[in-house]
C-alpha cells in the first residue's frame, strides 16, 4: 500500500518556519484588508513579511503566476490575481499564499469578511473552518488519505454547499505541490496510509449556491463559481505527529 512520505523532525522544523512565515502574511494582510484597499496593495504587504523574515515566496512565477498571493472576491473561489481591484464593503475575501524557508515549503488560505458581514457569508466562511478541521481531526498515524477527504466533505454537503471535483489539496515538502493529492471528498480507508511526519496541505473550497461547477476565466488563473454564487477557500499545512495533527502555518 502507498504511503505518504514521513519527512525527519528537523525537516518539519523547517516547515513550522516557514508556516509561521505564512501565518505572518495572512495576520498582516487581515489588518490591511479594508474597502477601498487595493488587491495589489494587499500583495505589497505580503511580499515586505516575505522580505522582512528573509523567506521567499513559492506563488510567484510559479507556471508563470505574477504575484505573491492569490486574492480571490466573492465568487472567485481561487488563483485570483491581485491588481487595481478595490475591496468594498461587504465583500468577501479568499487569500492564499506561501513561502519557502531553506528549501521547505509552507502553504495556507483563508477567507474574511471586508467591511459589513453578511449573515450568509458568515455561515459559509464558517462551514468552509469546519470542514477543515474535520480533515485535520482524520489526520492520524495509520489512517488514509480517503478519510480526509470523507470528513470534509461530510461537512460541507451536510451543509448544503457545493464543492469543486478538479481542485484539492496536496503533499507539501521540497517542493509546494507534491503526491498524493488530497481530495475533498472521499471514502474512508482509501488512499494512501498516512504516517508519522506525513504533511499535507488541506485546502476546502466552497460554493454557496450548492453547485459542484466552476469556470476559469480568460486570464487562466482566477477559478470562479458557474453559478455566480459566492465561494469560500481555506487552507492550512498540517503534519501527522504521535499526538494527532499539528498545523504547521500558524503563529
Amino acid at each position: 500500500m502507498r504511503q505518504v512520505t514521513a519527512r525527519r523532525d528537523a525537516d518539519v522544523a523547517t516547515m513550522r518556519r516557514a508556516g509561521r512565515v505564512v501565518a505572518e502574511m495572512h495576520q498582516a494582510i487581515r489588518e490591511a484588508a479594508e474597502p477601498g484597499v487595493t488587491t495589489a496593495r494587499l500583495d505589497q504587504v505580503a511580499r515586505d513579511v516575505l522580505a522582512r523574515r528573509e523567506a521567499t515566496s513559492n506563488f510567484l512565477g510559479y507556471h508563470g503566476f505574477p504575484a505573491v498571493i492569490c486574492a480571490s472576491v466573492n465568487d472567485e473561489l481561487i488563483h485570483g490575481i491581485p491588481g487595481p481591484r478595490e475591496l468594498a464593503d461587504g465583500d468577501l475575501l479568499s487569500i492564499d499564499c506561501g513561502a519557502i524557508v531553506d528549501g521547505w515549503h509552507a502553504d495556507a488560505a483563508f477567507t474574511m469578511h471586508v467591511g459589513t458581514v453578511d449573515g450568509d457569508d458568515h455561515r459559509l466562511v464558517h462551514v468552509a473552518e469546519q470542514a477543515l478541521m474535520a480533515g485535520m481531526a482524520a489526520m492520524h498515524p495509520g489512517g488514509h488519505v480517503g478519510d480526509i477527504g470523507a470528513a470534509i466533505h461530510t461537512v460541507v454537503a451536510g451543509a448544503g454547499f457545493g464543492s469543486p471535483h478538479d481542485y484539492c489539496g496536496h503533499g507539501i515538502g521540497r517542493a509546494m505541490h507534491e503526491e498524493p493529492d488530497v481530495p475533498n471528498r472521499g471514502r474512508r480507508g482509501k488512499g494512501p496510509k498516512l504516517l508519522v511526519g506525513s504533511v499535507l496541505a488541506l485546502e476546502p473550497m466552497l460554493i454557496a449556491g450548492g453547485h459542484d461547477d466552476v469556470l476559469e476565466l480568460d486570464d487562466g488563473w482566477t477559478v470562479v463559481s458557474a453559478d455566480g454564487s459566492r465561494t469560500a477557500h481555506v487552507e492550512h499545512t498540517v503534519v501527522v505527529t504521535s499526538r494527532g495533527p499539528e498545523i504547521l502555518t500558524k503563529l
